[in-house]
């Protein structure tokens, strides 16, 4: 369990590094860009992301799949927390972006949330799936900056933004659940169509 669980926290330190180099860029392409560092380094490290796993447990849901999924989710929520409130103290610019950032996010309805963080769920799986299959970042390269640059969400990234911003509420909370019902529908999406098709 500690295993697993520190792989999420590996996990969420790399997402909180890709959020923090977006809040500190003035020009949200190349913000978009650099925030793929995290992906990358996750992947090639083999750390535990929630976003990057959810899509694959339609294909595989024992047991094990599923404790690596969870302790992965509470690794990735302390990782980016820690990383989040270590980074608004630290750097005075990066609360304030944050903040700004995630009030707009509390703006948006549930169903906005939900849309966006399927479509999210979407793209991070088929950054992971091409990874992982052809051995290359270029599923990375583009899948991350088109998720942000679309203005979808990611529940783990999310979770650091809403750290950093200071914001604690039950809206706030009530909104990250959202996006990881989000992200999770997204995620099984393609790989549950596709099994469908297979089978017929």
């Amino acid at each position: 369990m500690l295993k697993k669980t520190a792989s999420g926290i590996a996990a969420g330190i790399m997402v909180s590094i890709g959020g923090a180099v977006f809040l500190s860029c003035e020009n949200r392409i190349a913000g978009a860009v650099l925030f793929s560092v995290a992906l990358l380094s996750i992947c090639m490290a083999g750390y535990s992301l929630y976003t990057g796993k959810i899509g694959f447990i339609p294909e595989k849901h024992d047991q094990e799949a599923f404790s690596v999924l969870l302790l992965g989710l509470l690794g990735n929520t302390i990782g980016t927390i820690l990383c989040g409130l270590a980074l608004r103290s630290a750097i005075a610019s990066y609360g304030e972006t944050a903040e700004t950032i995630c009030t707009a996010k509390l703006a948006q309805t549930f169903f906005s949330t939900l849309v966006r963080g399927i479509f999210c769920g979407i793209l991070m799986y088929t950054a992971v799936k091409i990874y992982r299959d052809n051995k290359t970042p270029l599923g990375i390269l583009f899948c991350i900056p088109v998720f942000i640059l679309s203005g979808f969400e990611h529940s783990i990234a999310d979770i650091f933004y809403f750290a950093a911003s200071g914001i604690v509420s039950l809206k706030a909370f009530g909104f990250i659940l959202t996006v990881i019902l989000g992200n999770s529908i997204g995620g099984m999406l393609l790989p549950v169509l596709t099994g469908t098709l297979e089978k017929h």
